[in-house]
């Protein structure tokens, strides 16, 4: 059984999406997401928001219009999981712990950072005048986007490189420390993204105030394609396509034929206002269907709240159990744990000396019928536990790591069945007891 894929893209809700928003992110995201053998992950990084926006009002109106316009431009719910980065409390949680091992001169090194620093400097101002430490950290809570849901993939434009390279130095920082519980990212760099020129020919940008809003209305749409620049070429003479910011925008909303055709007929001298009102009829044609798909989702927040909220459930069905692992990783975990532990380091250390003890550990391998299985074995390699076979080596890693911070929760049913949450994890080894298997899992929690 092929393992799937996982695959996170953020979105931050900083205002109104536009055409340029849709050709070159949503749209193709919108694709990926339907391609077999992946999981794909989008959320709205409301939290990033707060860095540049201090408008309340308008990032509570930039989320609800950005979630309604990528459900209207087809984003499947059941699908793939969508869901507010402020609706997951292990974010924040994970950010603290990955804070704790940042290196603070690579957060120094941090684009977004650096050129505030250097724009200071030019002014003759502080180098941090006017740099918040939510701007400085940005870098870590990014990370702990990623990293709590274990993405093996994050699609970013070249210029975010960067900030993938540091969520996995931070990732095997912790892991250096703790123990292999992070999943080191890599960045899928996005060559190809469609750039859409806007009402000037620049780049489509609320920065140059030449956007055209995805779904105004009719009327406003064909108003603002009309206030596209052209050139002065009269009625009948023949027209550079290739040269033509109007041309460009219909290609990205046409059939290879249609835009062919379109080719063509600006070569043979077509008026720049018939073009135009080919453009508008092109694009409205398509957005109508999502433009209504829209307008029904505004009008109803509580159905858009419902599902941001049912999506961060089954996000936090992956981040929850991660996090307890974590805890339990750095120290953070019940007394009494931590009370059985010392009682076997007291047992096994050598009088007068910090010797290091042999620990339990689990052991895993793939069977011939491809399925993945483990167990847990003593300090001597006496099977303790034989566990549940899995599909995947993820799912099998997944079982260990709820059994490491479960111990208190594991019991034991008819013929050694072991049981957490009423969930079957395995068999007790020949000969073994109960309280065995919490002793080493006791152990296991509690790094040398």
């Amino acid at each position: 059984m092929a393992t799937s894929v996982r695959i996170l893209t953020g979105i931050t809700p900083s205002g109104t999406p536009h055409l340029g928003n849709y050709a070159g992110a949503i749209r193709p995201a919108v694709a990926a997401s339907r391609q077999p053998g992946t999981e794909s992950f989008y959320f709205l990084a409301d939290y990033h928001a707060l860095i540049k926006v201090q408008d309340p009002a308008r990032v509570q109106r930039s989320t609800l219009e950005i979630a309604a316009t990528w459900l209207a431009c087809g984003l499947d719910p059941d699908r793939v999981w969508f869901y507010r980065q402020s609706d997951i409390p292990e974010i924040p949680e994970l950010t603290w712990f990955l804070t704790c091992v940042a290196g603070k001169g690579l957060l120094n090194r941090a684009h977004a950072y650096k050129a505030a620093v250097d724009a200071n400097t030019a002014q003759g101002e502080d180098p941090d005048a006017g740099v918040t430490a939510g701007l400085y950290l940005y870098p870590v809570l990014m990370a702990a986007d990623i990293l709590a849901f274990k993405a093996q993939k994050v699609p970013v434009g070249r210029d975010q490189v960067q900030h993938i390279e540091m969520a996995r130095d931070f990732a095997a920082r912790f892991n250096h420390l703790y123990g292999e519980h992070l999943v080191l990212p890599e960045a899928v760099v996005e060559e190809q993204v469609a750039t859409l020129p806007g009402l000037d020919g620049r780049k489509m940008s609320k920065s140059y105030d030449n956007t055209i809003p995805l779904f105004a209305p009719p009327a406003q749409l064909k108003k603002s394609i009309a206030g596209i620049v052209t050139d002065s070429r009269a009625p009948g003479e023949p027209k550079d396509p290739d040269a033509s910011h109007l041309f460009t925008l219909y290609r990205a909303f046409a059939s290879e034929t249609e835009a062919a055709e379109m080719h063509a007929a600006l070569r043979g001298g077509l008026a720049w206002g018939e073009a135009k009102q080919a453009l508008f009829e092109r694009l409205d044609g398509h957005l109508a269907p999502m433009r209504e798909r829209y307008e029904a989702l505004m009008a109803k927040p509580d159905d858009l709240e419902a599902t941001l909220q049912a999506g961060a459930a089954k996000a936090r069905a992956i981040a929850t159990p991660l996090l307890r692992e974590l805890r339990a990783a750095v120290g953070i975990r019940p007394l009494a744990v931590a009370g059985m532990a010392r009682r076997e380091t007291d047992a096994t250390e050598a009088p007068g000396r910090g010797a290091a003890r042999k620990l339990p550990g689990f052991k895993q391998y793939r069977e011939a019928d491809g399925r993945f299985h483990f167990k847990l074995v003593d300090a001597e390699g006496r099977v303790l536990v034989q566990g549940e076979a899995q599909a995947s080596p993820r799912e099998a890693g997944a079982l260990i790591a709820r059994l490491k911070v479960g111990a208190a929760a594991l019991d034991c049913a008819a013929e050694g069945v072991l049981r957490l949450a009423d969930q079957p994890v395995g068999r007790l080894g020949e000969g073994v007891e109960l309280a065995e298997v919490r002793e080493a899992l006791a152990a296991l929690a509690t790094p040398d």
